[in-house]
């Protein structure tokens, strides 16, 4: 291959990697064949103590035992994991020796079964090997695993279709995670029947987490101005900047989380705007989880991880928690109006599917434009008025920003570099939204 000279070591390529996809009504009844299909002899069901009483886990179960599939059940995940719940889960699928996996849940259970595969397909791997660098050491992935399915059971985080997996790493008290295509799932079961037993605040705040997923992957520095060029394909990251084909998943995602979101949480027998943004959220991962997201969740993860006593509406939970999409779009607002700099005309094309008026906007004021909408969408969506809100004052910022520099996978793909002074100035104007 002749040798490309880049600009200033830039990359010149992008990659789409996304897991298979099966969506339908009651879709979740193939999973026992799938696995008969797969040849799977020890299964590892993994899910949460409160999903394990629910609908989609019974579905699951029912096609289980229909097709005679042998399997064990893990219910401990943690909801927005730590390092230390990867660890439990890890050492539960060291010890199964299993051929074949099923996580059932949300992000949180998704992520730590990619954690609990990857490590026992890898035994001799320390913890930090495969933890995403400056934290971890990075490393790629070159151990084969093993089939893992997919049932999401919230429209958030997309985790059915990436090759991510985050938790909170807590001696840091900063969120981190694991990012190689390699962990991604082999399929992908979206059944909107699970959408239902959502209640209302984990509807509204895991359609955040798609709402930024799209805006910030649609936003984020072009694949070909990211540095440095990989010198062999398997360092080229899975965030990899904007391109072409994350551009078309993330578009779309934002005007049905435009039209659906509101509707599917004001009304939880809505089934059709609650099918729709449980494809949006695939639709907004395929997008970003190649394209990468930037400062929304690089700032985020301090937010999630230096939680003092808030306790969220909805959640059945016994620890404080910001819940992830929340933690990512109390900064959507003031993060936009730094951005639209670079790039204005995508800030502004944002603006106009989630409902602004902009025939007679000037360019230069897209972020503002776009930093209005949001609030007014927020603000119809009854989201707390900050992060003074949910428990932080101006005294925190220092250790939120000292959380955010080490989230260089995601902060670097920001258009605009930024600053400690900057990020400062972010997470002041993000102490009250309205």
């Amino acid at each position: 291959v002749p040798e490309k000279t880049t600009l200033g070591n830039t990359d010149y390529a992008f990659e789409m990697a996304i897991s298979n996809i099966r969506y339908g009504e009651g879709v979740t009844k193939e999973i026992g064949m799938d696995l008969q299909n797969l040849g799977a002899r020890r299964v590892c069901l993994m899910t949460d103590k409160n999903l394990s009483k629910l609908p989609p886990v019974n579905a699951v179960l029912n096609s289980l035992a229909k097709y005679g599939i042998n399997f064990q059940m893990y219910d401990n995940v943690r909801v927005e994991p730590t390092d230390q719940s990867f660890l439990d889960a890890i050492q539960f699928a060291k010890k199964g020796e299993f051929d074949a996996y099923v996580a059932v849940g949300g992000g949180s259970v998704i992520d730590t079964c990619k954690a609990a595969n990857l490590y026992a397909a890898s035994p001799s791997s320390e913890f930090l090997d495969y933890v995403n660098a400056p934290i971890g050491k990075g490393k790629p992935v070159t151990v084969p695993l093993k089939p893992l399915i997919a049932v999401p059971t919230t429209s958030g985080t997309g985790s059915e279709t990436t090759g991510v997996a985050i938790f909170d790493f807590k001696e840091l008290k900063v969120k981190t995670g694991i990012a190689s295509r390699a962990i991604k799932p082999t399929l992908g079961i979206i059944d909107p029947l699970h959408t239902l037993s959502m209640p209302e605040r984990i509807v509204a705040n895991s359609g955040f987490d798609v709402l930024c997923h799209a805006l910030e992957s649609y936003t984020a520095l072009p694949y070909n101005q990211r540095s440095p060029c990989p010198s062999n394909p398997i360092h080229r990251p899975a965030y990899q900047g904007s391109n072409p084909i994350s551009d078309v998943w993330a578009l779309h995602a934002l005007r049905i989380v435009a039209k659906y979101l509101k509707r599917a949480v004001r009304n939880p027998e809505d089934l059709e705007a609650r099918a729709n943004m449980h494809l949006a959220s695939a639709f907004a991962g395929i997008g970003f989880g190649n394209a990468g997201v930037h400062l929304c969740h690089g700032m985020s993860y301090p937010i999630s991880g230096l939680v003092k006593t808030y306790k969220p509406k909805d959640y059945n939970v016994d620890h404080s928690l910001v819940p992830h999409g929340l933690s990512v779009v109390l900064t959507s607002p003031a993060v936009f109006a730094f951005t639209a700099q670079i790039h204005p005309e995508r800030h502004l094309e944002a603006a106009q599917i989630l409902g602004a008026d902009i025939r007679t906007a000037r360019i230069k004021d897209a972020g503002l434009i776009l930093a209005d909408t949001l609030r007014k969408f927020l603000f119809d969506l009854n989201v707390d008025d900050g992060l003074a809100a949910i428990g932080y004052s101006k005294a925190d910022i220092p250790a939120l920003v000292k959380g955010t520099l080490p989230q260089e996978r995601v902060t670097k793909l920001s258009p605009r570099p930024q600053t400690e002074e900057d990020l400062s100035a972010l997470f002041e104007a993000s102490m009250k939204l309205y």
